[in-house]
């Protein structure tokens, strides 16, 4: 079964564990470098900040993890996460309007993060042939200079206790803070970068509400109209009939101290919402945590795909690559699909492992493009993020703002804009004949 001996996976968040999965098929003994201790339950932890905030696995991504731990889906619903309508039950003002309600039949779940990862480290607990060594860091990367290749790390714990391990493939899942950037530019190694500064907050807090006969949803947006606009948020029903509570602020937009000086500095925030929805839902609420607060100064696509030199035996995916802006909830099913990208990459012929490296970096590329192209589109809307916007981006702009307005008045429309965000259909799909007239009727006949 196992053609190959040993990989290493530094950082054993979900796209490590997602990881150590599929390798967990191919090779005798997989091991996951991890910092944090071994979790005790689905509760937030250290090493995972964003954990406390608002998190979403789109319907391909919730689809994908299914293939990849079948029956993980029900043991969420069984163990207290929500099964939501994504176009009945979700209420979403966007852009200026409310957009339509419906039964497109689409069925996703509302969970917090800690619940959904805890699911997903049970499962690797169950694969024999894969260790996690908690409590370690990576503090060098080993490497044959004449070869050109990295054969293994050196690994530290709590007490400074020191040890070497040697591996065929090493797979860096560590986060956009990782080793690997800083120790390939002390090879002389470039790598290109494509990245915005949109200074995006976090400040999340659960709570309990008041029952409330009227409340026909599961999970309510508030988002900006961007220029003018930069704060939004979401009010979500999670595991253990909570709701979490997350608003974000765009350029730097909330005042961080504020906000955390007590419950009110929340509430307060709330006020400032483009609708008070979420502000009155929470009013009457009772917290049910403290404040926590998240920042993600930049996103960042770091393009391996484009280094030539890149060491042999070493890979990268999941934020090690590319940091999107969480906003759109895309980030955990990016690592899905490169999960499912590297399985089928071993999975098919008889490659050198080297090649399957080239061959998922280039996967990995196409993958991330046109999310990073959707998201890029909408963040570069707010002026100063970029000096100079292309041409096209002003058009693509343009249209995606039609789609928007478009959606709250035509369920087809609406329909195929749920799947281009929910990533089971791409963008062309909002380009057919049919929406394109609608597109140009709505701006050649509007007053």
């Amino acid at each position: 079964m196992f053609n190959r001996q040993k990989a290493i996976i530094i950082g054993g968040g979900i796209s490590g564990k997602l990881a150590a999965r599929v390798l967990s098929d191919f090779f005798k003994e997989v091991i996951v470098i991890e910092r944090d201790n071994r979790p005790i339950g689905p509760f937030p932890r250290k090493g995972a900040r964003q954990g406390e905030h608002i998190h979403a696995l789109l319907l391909a991504g919730q689809y994908g993890l299914e293939r990849l731990f079948p029956g993980i889906t029900e043991k969420f619903y069984t163990t207290g996460a929500v099964e939501m309508n994504s176009t009945k039950d979700l209420s979403w003002f966007h852009h200026g309007v409310w957009k339509l309600r419906y039964d497109g039949h689409y069925r996703t779940t509302l969970q917090t993060r800690p619940h959904l990862e805890w699911h997903i480290e049970q499962s690797i607990d169950n694969l024999s042939n894969v260790t996690v060594f908690y409590n370690q860091s990576v503090r060098n990367i080993l490497y044959h200079a004449k070869k050109n290749r990295v054969y293994g790390v050196e690994i530290v714990d709590k007490e400074k206790n020191i040890r070497t391990l040697t591996a065929d493939l090493i797979v860096d899942a560590s986060g956009s803070s990782s080793i690997t950037t800083s120790w390939l530019e002390t090879l002389g190694i470039q790598i290109p970068r494509e990245q915005a500064e949109i200074g995006l907050t976090y400040v999340s807090k659960f709570y309990q509400l008041p029952d409330n006969k009227t409340r026909d949803w599961k999970i309510k947006m508030i988002y900006p109209d961007p220029p003018a606009e930069k704060i939004g948020g979401t009010v979500s029903l999670v595991e253990g009939e909570r709701y979490t509570v997350t608003i974000m602020g765009y350029q730097n937009a909330i005042k961080e101290k504020e906000v955390v000086k007590n419950d009110q500095g929340f509430l307060e925030l709330a006020k400032k919402l483009p609708q008070l929805d979420i502000y009155h839902e929470i009013k009457d609420g009772t917290p049910l945590s403290a404040t926590s607060i998240y920042r993600i100064p930049k996103i960042i696509w770091k393009r391996f795909d484009q280094v030539k030199q890149l060491p042999n035996g070493l890979m990268l995916i999941g934020d090690t690559i590319c940091r999107i802006d969480p906003v759109f909830g895309q980030g955990m099913s990016i690592a899905v699909f490169e999960a499912l990208a590297l399985q089928k990459i071993f999975q098919d012929g008889n490659c050198s492992l080297q090649k399957n490296i080239i061959n998922f970096h280039k996967k990995a590329r196409r993958i991330i493009s046109p999310i990073w192209n959707m998201v890029v589109t909408e963040d570069f809307r707010y002026p100063g993020i970029i000096d100079k916007k292309p041409i096209s981006l002003s058009i693509q702009q343009w249209y995606a703002k039609k789609i928007f307005l478009l959606s709250s008045q035509h369920q087809d429309i609406y329909d195929s804009f749920a799947k281009v965000m929910n990533l089971l259909e791409p963008m062309t799909i909002l380009i057919k004949p049919e929406i394109l007239k609608r597109v140009l009727r709505h701006t050649f006949s509007k007053k």
